[in-house]
């Protein structure tokens, strides 16, 4: 018994210490650009809390709305993966908390984008009605309306995880928090589909008819062209943003059909998993704020200084404007 026991042992060992190696390596990979990515978000956050033209214009209130939902998603997203290099297994009471808040941020960053077109469409197609339509308490409704409607996506699969998921809530859970090791039910999984089907048609439509509009404006307007063709490519920014938000919600997707597969081994199971992580999930995060921040000429200026502020002194400058 003992020499099958050793034999076991000389054939798992080098195995568990090639998967422990690769999750040190590729966990080191994953944490430092999340880290970059979480900084320079944190600086986008701070830039546009920073002027008084940035706290009262609805436009930017909305885009602060869509990077503190991506910035969260990314340090959450960083919280599991730091979890998963021990291992450390969680509760199941644990893992639905923190699952349940992700979805919900996850859920407001297309609707946030769908009302940001609204936005454009109603300054190009409506200009001389755009001040007394987008104001300030509406621009607050509207995010508050995006916040009310991702609560519900998570409410729906709490009751799912009470009727369907068989397990006690205290019970330590024997693999890693993920989404799908939380809710495993077919009824869960069905539901998944429908809900971001439903939600990134929607939301497609709103962004797409919003381009159109746009884009009509723009083509019949005999001045300021400049204007109506920088709303229109906007438009545009949020239907590629849109897409890169569905590439995070399907990467779940990809990589169970990839693992499914059969063909890869559990190292390089984790070598997919991890730059999935990186490129699919946190990436697109990050591209929010890179995007707005060098495109816009009045966030770039500040963006920029204060980027610079924080890599020479350590942290972003204070000074705010009063005005």
């Amino acid at each position: 018994m003992s020499n099958s026991t050793g034999q076991q042992i000389n054939i798992t060992m080098p195995d568990m210490f090639q998967v422990y190696l690769v999750k040190g390596l590729y966990g080191a990979f994953c944490v430092s650009p999340s880290i970059v990515f979480l900084y320079i978000n944190g600086i986008m956050l701070f830039t546009l809390r920073s002027k008084s033209v940035f706290r009262e214009t609805p436009r930017y209130l909305l885009l602060y709305n869509l990077l503190f939902a991506d910035t969260f998603q990314l340090a959450m997203g960083q919280l599991l993966l730091i979890l998963s290099l021990p291992p450390v297994f969680l509760t199941h009471y644990t893992c639905a908390i923190i699952v349940l808040i992700t979805i919900t941020v996850t859920s407001v960053s297309p609707l946030n984008l769908a009302v940001m077109s609204l936005e454009r469409y109603v300054a190009v197609c409506f200009p001389l009605r755009h001040s007394a339509i987008v104001t300030i308490k509406n621009t607050g409704v509207s995010i508050g309306v995006v916040w009310a409607l991702s609560s519900i996506n998570p409410l729906i699969r709490s009751i799912l995880l009470v009727l369907y998921e068989t397990f006690s809530v205290d019970q330590i859970m024997q693999q890693f928090c993920t989404m799908d090791a939380l809710f495993y039910s077919t009824v869960a999984q069905e539901y998944d589909k429908a809900f971001t089907g439903v939600s990134f048609t929607f939301v497609g439509v709103v962004i797409l008819c919003s381009y159109f509009g746009v884009t009509t404006v723009a083509r019949s307007a005999s001045s300021d062209k400049a204007s109506t063709t920088k709303a229109r490519n906007t438009v545009l920014l949020h239907m590629i943003q849109l897409f890169l938000c569905l590439s995070t919600t399907l990467s779940g997707i990809l990589t169970g059909y990839i693992y499914r597969l059969g063909t890869l081994n559990r190292t390089a199971r984790l070598i997919v998993g991890y730059i999935f992580f990186i490129f699919i999930v946190n990436l697109p995060r990050c591209l929010s704020s890179l995007i707005y921040g060098l495109r816009d000429q009045t966030i770039r200026l500040v963006f920029l200084h204060h980027l610079r502020c924080a890599l020479w002194t350590g942290g972003p400058s204070l000074a705010t404007d009063k005005h």
